[in-house]
């Protein structure tokens, strides 16, 4: 009797794909917070030394109501004057966008800086959900920073920032040439005051704090004093 010759067959090793967690994908990454604007990067923050000011952007979500009211403002305002206690962290200046908001500070390091914004930010966070009656978080990524190096720098962002309303052609400005949901009238450096005339003061304590940096207290001074019709940086 012949016995069959068997031919072992290989079995054939089947080959998955597993889902990682990493690499490069279709898709992968993040998805951006605001549609169409690319979220403000996760790497460190540049260094900065304390003599150096600050010019930080901080955005809200698109569901969040507009920024520049009268009541949203107070509510900011408010927040401002609760954290200007707060140890090596100043907020000099600042304005209120409709859907932003502009500051220039000062901090003696990054973690006064870290600590500050977080507080900051939750007072207004607490203060706007309660004021429109609802949860969650208000602004939409993490802040933008940017390191103020020079004296004519400092000089074109307090064009930028106190000036910033003209240039988006926002709301609610005044006919002198003055943005009132800014830090304007604490402003000392206008090349021309006349605006002041006829206009109180806003209520209450000044809710920002005097720069102690050289640069953001005198330096900017020798290029020249700001006009109140100045849109752009020179």
């Amino acid at each position: 009797m012949h016995r069959r010759s068997r031919k072992r067959r290989r079995a054939k090793q089947l080959g998955f794909r597993f889902r990682t967690w990493g690499g490069a994908r279709k898709g992968a990454g993040r998805k951006r917070t605001l549609p169409g604007r690319p979220r403000v990067s996760h790497r460190a923050r540049p260094d900065f030394k304390k003599s150096q000011p600050l010019h930080v952007t901080t955005r809200i979500r698109n569901h969040v109501p507009r920024l520049r009211t009268r009541k949203r403002a107070q509510v900011i305002r408010a927040a401002l004057l609760a954290v200007a206690d707060e140890p090596g962290f100043r907020v000099v200046h600042f304005s209120v966008q409709g859907d932003h908001l502009h500051l220039i500070l000062e901090a003696d390091d990054k973690r006064c800086l870290a600590r500050g914004m977080k507080r900051l930010k939750q007072r207004i966070t607490n203060g706007l959900n309660r004021q429109l009656r609802r949860k969650g978080s208000v602004f939409a990524d993490r802040y933008h920073l940017e390191v103020i190096r020079n004296c004519r720098q400092v000089r074109n962002t307090l064009v930028y920032v106190l000036r910033n309303a003209f240039k988006h052609g926002s709301r609610g400005t005044l006919g002198c040439g003055i943005d009132p949901y800014s830090s304007s009238w604490w402003f000392d450096g206008w090349a021309d005051d006349s605006w002041r005339r006829g206009l109180g003061p806003p209520a209450g304590a000044p809710c920002v704090q005097p720069a102690a940096t050289w640069m953001l207290k005198n330096g900017w001074r020798r290029y020249g004093l700001v006009s109140p019709t100045q849109v752009h940086a020179t």
